[in-house]
């Protein structure tokens, strides 16, 4: 199968959307993908926000880009956008680094009001850097996310019906899409 890059764009580590993607993505190895975990809040700051292309966490971040047929790309919405360490990540990269590559755009928030940063903020950059199919993505209210003393995640019902859904249009669309050179 495929190998996925599952990259959360949450500044916090005990934030719903890095435990709402470590969830899917048991679902995607389940459906026996390769899944690679990325938590951008990871990166040092300092190479992030220096643009430091060589720092050895950035060549690692673009090697992982490189490698992987399809991204999972979630992030918490802020002022109706996605995260700032999101940006930082996505601007060091080198421009067509999603070519050919097979993207599901997630986004958490407290309000309904941000549901459209997926498709007005989030999905232009992720087309811009080249991927060849960006699947419907999905936004999840926060409240939908609970996180238990165990650290265990429990989503809502409807949520979680449609997470399912959008997660297997994903996998199945990552055996279809063909890979694309990009001219150099």
């Amino acid at each position: 199968m495929a190998t996925v890059l599952s990259v959360s764009g949450s500044p916090s580590a005990a934030s719903r959307t890095s435990r709402l993607l470590r969830h899917l993505d048991k679902r995607l190895a389940a459906q026996g993908h390769d899944v690679i975990p990325l938590d951008v809040r990871t990166i040092p700051a300092e190479a992030l926000l220096g643009a430091d292309f060589r720092h050895p966490a950035i060549v690692e971040a673009t090697e992982l880009f490189a490698r992987a047929d399809g991204l999972v790309v979630g992030t918490p919405v802020y002022k109706a956008s996605y995260s700032g360490v999101l940006k930082a990540l996505l601007d060091l990269l080198p421009q067509y680094a999603l070519a050919g590559k097979t993207v599901l755009p997630l986004a958490t928030g407290g309000s309904v009001a941000h549901v459209l940063a997926i498709d007005y903020a989030l999905r232009p950059v992720l087309n811009s850097m080249g991927a060849a199919h960006i699947v419907q993505g999905w936004f999840t209210l926060d409240k939908d996310i609970t996180v238990r003393d165990d650290g265990s995640l429990t989503v809502a019902p409807a949520a979680t019906e449609a997470l399912g859904q959008v997660v297997d249009q994903f996998s199945a669309a990552l055996g279809r899409t063909p890979l694309l050179a990009v001219a150099g």
